[in-house]
């Protein structure tokens, strides 16, 4: 890879998730001093929700281990598991789940890229790895019409990807469809809203969108017709979340 061509490729976005580089649409809230709009950012779960313990769902979620299991609130019945092959890998496997009377099903499967670095357990603007930790999916939107999304769908002309990837794959489309990771954003809000939480320091903009052949900047990114596939999947009634890290880091 060229590194040169990366930083420049990072510093001429000005990035600090994939949804960084998207445009805010008139009526929409943009970022400090109108920054240029992105995903809206969800805090992370910063303590444990209750336990999802081993009664409650005998068949537990493939990978994850008590600390990770621990974050997931007890109202959630759906969960999207991205998994990591490494700690500085930037590729991914994405698996649906749901949990029944019988316990946690497993629902499709899905190849995925992640941020270019790989992961962070404390994600910082800049970085270029994909924040590691158990957030909310509440709020969807894109480019393209509603799909049949059962969470509410922001379509705006905001959501434009410019330039090409760190490998110099083409963006255009990588926003058609997206759905907001509830990390260091304002749920409830457009994933174009810029409101951060926890500061512009920790980074946002983290969006599940369109695979665009490459490492991302931060999000996580699947092939178009998977991304419909997840939006009319998500639904509000089972408090979907996703469980988001490499390997390692969701087995603790």
């Amino acid at each position: 890879m060229n590194k040169p061509r990366a930083a420049l490729l990072a510093a001429s976005l000005l990035l600090t998730g994939c949804g960084g580089g998207a445009v805010a649409s008139p009526g929409h809230p943009s970022g400090p001093a109108a920054a240029g709009p992105s995903a809206p950012d969800i805090s992370p779960l910063t303590s444990p929700s209750p336990q999802l313990s081993v009664e409650a769902a005998p068949l537990q979620l493939p990978g994850l281990g008590p600390k990770m299991l621990a974050r997931i609130p007890g109202d959630t019945r759906q969960a999207v598991v991205v998994s990591g092959k490494g700690e500085n890998s930037p590729d991914s496997t994405v698996v649906l789940y749901e949990r029944t009377a019988t316990g946690w099903q497993a629902g499709a499967t899905w190849p995925a890229h992640n941020a270019l670095k790989g992961w962070s357990g404390h994600h910082m603007s800049g970085d270029l790895r994909s924040p590691v930790g158990v957030f909310g999916l509440t709020d969807t939107g894109g480019l393209l019409k509603d799909p049949g999304s059962k969470l509410p769908y922001h379509r705006s002309r905001g959501f434009v990807a410019p330039g090409t990837g760190f490998e110099g794959e083409p963006l255009a489309g990588s926003f058609d469809y997206v759905v907001a990771i509830n990390y260091n954003r304002e749920p409830g809000t457009s994933p174009l809203d810029w409101t951060r939480p926890l500061g512009s320091g920790r980074g946002g903009g983290i969006w599940f969108h369109v695979d665009h052949g490459g490492p991302t900047h931060g999000c996580v990114s699947i092939s178009a017709e998977h991304m419909k596939d997840l939006l009319r999947a998500l639904d509000p009634a089972l408090h979907p979340v996703v469980v988001m890290g490499d390997a390692a880091s969701l087995a603790r």
